[in-house]
């Protein structure tokens, strides 16, 4: 009775896998279309913006570029904002969404999300010859961050007696203050500390360290696996062949920082 039991329960099993498989035509339609359709941010640079030539430039528009190229496809760049990103994957007017998204359980509840992609961070920077590695080094040094933000819990968490940690009212005025030279260390996000390296090349600003992580990843619609998969050997094979760390120097100014799986 009990192995009767079992084949019946293995043949109903066997017949519902095909119908709980995720959806695997996406990626074919892709290439036969011959067009691959990403959400890239409408104005964040150095991420997506309008360069002066009047098209969209940026690290994730690279990103785009690079995947279109590998698809042997069409590219079709569509600029959004933060909260189109997941309507407009979900009503398929974007196969990806690359817009410097992070993931978390709540969104996860409506997309996939690929591996890590974008080295987006906080951290410490400042002048290439100061001898900073940790923040155990900071003691009797002047740090400028804007108060409030993540940066400042971070940083006040860890920093050593003997750290003056000044605090701004906005990130305009940390800049300025670090541009200035009246404080030694530059607590921010990587865009910012991007932001102030291309405009004051002789600078020399380098990254220190990394206070905390909270990289971007790609939104794929539910159900398109085969896109997912896709993506991710993407990430990888980039990575790995150092793809992404040169669109990192050129938007970013920094070299990738070791990206989580997810």
């Amino acid at each position: 009775m009990f192995t009767k039991t079992l084949k019946v329960a293995a043949a109903a099993l066997a017949l519902a896998l095909p119908f709980s498989a995720p959806a695997q035509a996406d990626l074919a339609d892709i290439l036969e279309s011959g067009v691959v359709k990403i959400a890239v941010p409408e104005n964040f640079p150095p991420f997506g913006a309008l360069g002066p030539e009047g098209e969209h430039v940026g690290y994730d528009v690279s990103v785009a570029k690079l995947i279109a190229e590998d698809l042997g496809v069409e590219l079709e760049l569509v600029p959004v904002v933060s909260k189109q990103r997941i309507p407009f994957l979900e009503t398929d007017r974007v196969d990806l969404v690359i817009s410097t998204m992070g993931a978390n359980p709540s969104r996860a509840k409506s997309i996939w999300f690929s591996a890590a992609y974008a080295p987006f961070y906080s951290g410490a920077f400042a002048a290439a010859d100061k001898p900073i590695s940790s923040a155990a080094d900071l003691g009797g040094m002047k740090v400028g961050l804007t108060g409030g933000t993540l940066e400042d819990l971070e940083l006040t968490k860890v920093a050593p007696e003997g750290t003056e940690i000044i605090r701004f009212g906005d990130n305009a005025a940390t800049q300025a203050a670090f541009v200035s030279g009246q404080v030694d260390v530059l607590v921010a996000g990587n865009t910012l500390a991007a932001a102030i390296a291309e405009s004051n090349p002789d600078m020399s600003v380098a990254r220190k360290f990394i206070i905390k992580d909270s990289p971007a990843f790609i939104g794929v619609k539910k159900g398109n696996y085969d896109l997912l998969q896709w993506v991710n050997v993407f990430i990888l094979h980039k990575k790995l062949g150092g793809d992404l760390n040169e669109i990192s120097l050129e938007w970013l100014g920094q070299p990738l920082p070791p990206l989580p799986t997810f």
